[in-house]
């Protein structure tokens, strides 16, 4: 283009990307008496957070509003998912999320959370049926449960980064588990069980170390204390924030 810098028309700055939902769980095993978390370390090959040690999650998937459940959300956990939530909130949208935290973990750890069962009732016929994704899930013989899961922390991904999550971080005794399978998907390698001092020696991406400490505090606590306040992180104007989500 012609003309001095001056009279030149400048693009605009590039839009940032809107966060996508997204859900994390954290698997906690007590039966050596020292809580152990569930970690794996993602493939050097991904464009988000490559070679960094996390927790089983990922992007809520549209199927994820559809398929069938063997309980519900217990109402405090659905308030404290619905209080913030940007966009439309709903119900429906809350139940998806913690859905999805339950299919990431079950792709990337092979672990089932949810109810066995012989005889597949008709809507969880109809959900093999109309959701391709959670496909795999159902044939181990297994409906999806949320009712174990807590809220302990929520993050939204920084703008310019290659990829932007408002990620709810859930937690669950790993007694919840009803099947443990070869897991169907490799973005996470490296798969074992840590205490929390040794998670902490791990590489780790900054928002899972704050994360960590959250859930050692939760962990003080008890998981069964439901009302306890949920840390969340963002950025507003240049500032890293964290506010308390009590409900």
């Amino acid at each position: 283009m012609s003309g001095s810098p001056e009279t030149q028309i400048k693009a605009p700055p590039p839009r940032a990307l809107r966060p996508r939902d997204a859900a994390t769980l954290v698997i906690v095993d007590t039966n050596s008496g020292e809580p152990r978390i569930l970690m794996g370390r993602r493939r050097a090959d991904l464009v988000f957070m490559p070679g960094k040690f996390v927790f089983p999650g990922g992007r809520v998937d549209p199927a994820d509003r559809h398929v069938a459940c063997s309980d519900c959300l217990p109402d405090i956990e659905q308030q404290k998912l619905l209080s913030g939530m940007r966009g439309t909130p709903s119900a429906e949208r809350a139940r998806a999320i913690a859905l999805a935290a339950i299919r990431e973990t079950y792709e990337e750890a092979g672990l089932l959370i949810g109810t066995a069962v012989v005889t597949p009732a008709p809507e969880l016929t109809a959900s093999q049926r109309v959701v391709a994704s959670w496909r795999p899930f159902f044939a181990h013989g297994v409906v999806p449960a949320v009712c174990a899961l807590s809220l302990f922390a929520r993050a939204i991904t920084p703008p310019g980064r290659p990829r932007r999550y408002d990620t709810r971080f859930f937690a669950a005794e790993a007694a919840s588990i009803v099947l443990r399978v070869p897991p169907p998907e490799t973005e996470l390698q490296s798969l074992d069980w840590f205490s929390l001092d040794e998670a902490r020696t791990l590489e780790l991406p900054s928002i899972t170390r704050a994360v960590l400490e959250d859930l050692s505090e939760r962990l003080d606590a008890g998981l069964s204390a439901r009302s306890y306040p949920v840390p969340f992180y963002y950025f507003r104007n240049g500032s890293f924030r964290r506010e308390l989500i009590s409900v």
